[in-house]
């Protein structure tokens, strides 16, 4: 007799995290692994965040807070959200969580009933459909057009009357891609017709380079009554092991999301909280240089891979979606890291099996040499 549930088999390990940690198997075994694989930005939380944690340390604020999480830092998101989104919330329709993966967890959990349809764009974030199935739901894979961007078209055919919602992530992961308005009005216009909920990830919304970001819940009344806004400080202000992201929707949807929260993990950290309210407070002088960074690594790129791989431009986030000739995606990831010792993720986790993801989160000598050596297998091969 089996012990495990049949939603535990479901699941397969995160090939993020698996081929992160054999990299770095290898590299302790002496290698020169150029790692690309995780999605965390390399620089440090910055100084001015860690001394206002270690202070609300010393001050005692070290007990449970809430379960929607502290109003102050409730009160900092919306201002921030107001002012920087165009989005008015009031504190009580924000729910902060113990990252945006749990934000997004909460969320599948307070909606959907066993057998609910979610409609995932493809390539997606790996977690998507492993979230969606464990909380008793179906993903179902929405094609992509020839920008990488959700085929409308193909929306329309895949909404039935047990759609639920739908995930928009922009900017995107594994992508880059950033949405234009007039692609997020039609994106709108099919939800508010059909009357399904719009799940918008939006924690890459700073790491953006060559458009603004725009939130799809600020395009009207309507359509922010059916979207479930999705952010944290983990890429914006380097906080990924900090833990904390929030949602912004309708009263009823966060009061669910709060006591589904309230009965798992109670609520986030107090000490991250305050740190994330700080940061947020602070806003963009915390993470400008990094920034910055970011679009010259991404710059650097372009100019220097190969014109033999092709890719959809990146304009946010901190990846880059590689196509070698079609090239099998696991077979190239392992070939790779094997042959070059450069460490990628296979498409086929994110939906696409011919690319794969590679993240420039990490510093320009790295960039060099993964260049040098991609290009070199380019050279070999294609």
């Amino acid at each position: 007799m089996s012990f495990f549930s049949e939603r535990a088999n479901l699941l397969k390990p995160s090939a993020t995290l698996s081929l992160n940690r054999k990299a770095k198997e290898m590299r302790a075994s002496g290698l020169d692994i150029v790692n690309l694989t995780v999605g965390e930005p390399d620089f440090d939380t910055p100084d001015e965040i860690k001394e206002f944690a270690i202070k609300t340390i010393k001050d005692g604020f070290t007990k449970y807070t809430e379960e929607k999480g502290i109003k102050e830092l409730r009160e900092a998101i919306c201002e921030k959200l107001e002012k920087e989104n165009g989005l008015k919330y009031e504190p009580e329709e924000i729910v902060v969580s113990n990252g945006a993966k749990h934000s997004l967890f909460n969320i599948f959990l307070s909606i959907l009933n066993p057998g609910d349809e979610v409609i995932i764009p493809v390539p997606y974030w790996v977690s998507y459909p492993a979230m969606v199935s464990l909380c008793g739901g179906i993903p179902v894979f929405c094609k992509f057009n020839d920008k990488f961007k959700i085929d409308t078209n193909d929306i329309k055919t895949k909404i039935t009357k047990k759609t639920k919602a739908l995930i928009l992530n922009t900017p995107s992961n594994p992508t880059g891609i950033v949405y234009e308005k007039k692609e997020i009005e039609e994106i709108a216009d099919i939800v508010i017709s059909n009357k399904i909920l719009c799940v918008s990830d939006e924690v890459y919304e700073k790491i953006i380079f060559d458009k603004e970001h725009i939130s799809i819940a600020s395009l009207s009344e309507e359509i922010k009554n059916l979207t479930v806004v999705v952010n944290g400080v983990s890429k914006t202000f380097a906080m990924t092991g900090w833990r904390i992201g929030y949602i912004a929707s309708k009263r009823e949807i966060a009061d669910v999301v709060a006591k589904i929260q309230g009965q798992s993990t109670s609520a986030p950290s107090s000490i991250s909280q305050k740190a994330a309210y700080f940061a947020i407070k602070e806003g963009d002088r915390l993470f400008e240089n990094m920034i910055a960074e970011f679009k010259k690594r991404r710059d650097f790129l372009i100019k220097n891979l190969s014109s033999k791989i092709k890719y959809p431009y990146p304009e946010g986030a901190f990846y880059m979606f590689l196509n070698f000739n079609d090239i099998n995606s696991n077979l190239l990831s392992k070939r790779l890291l094997e042959e070059k010792l450069v460490a990628t993720v296979p498409g086929e986790d994110f939906g696409v099996d011919n690319y794969i993801r590679i993240s420039y989160a990490t510093n320009m000598e790295n960039l060099k040499k993964a260049v040098e050596r991609i290009n070199e297998f380019v050279k070999e091969n294609l």
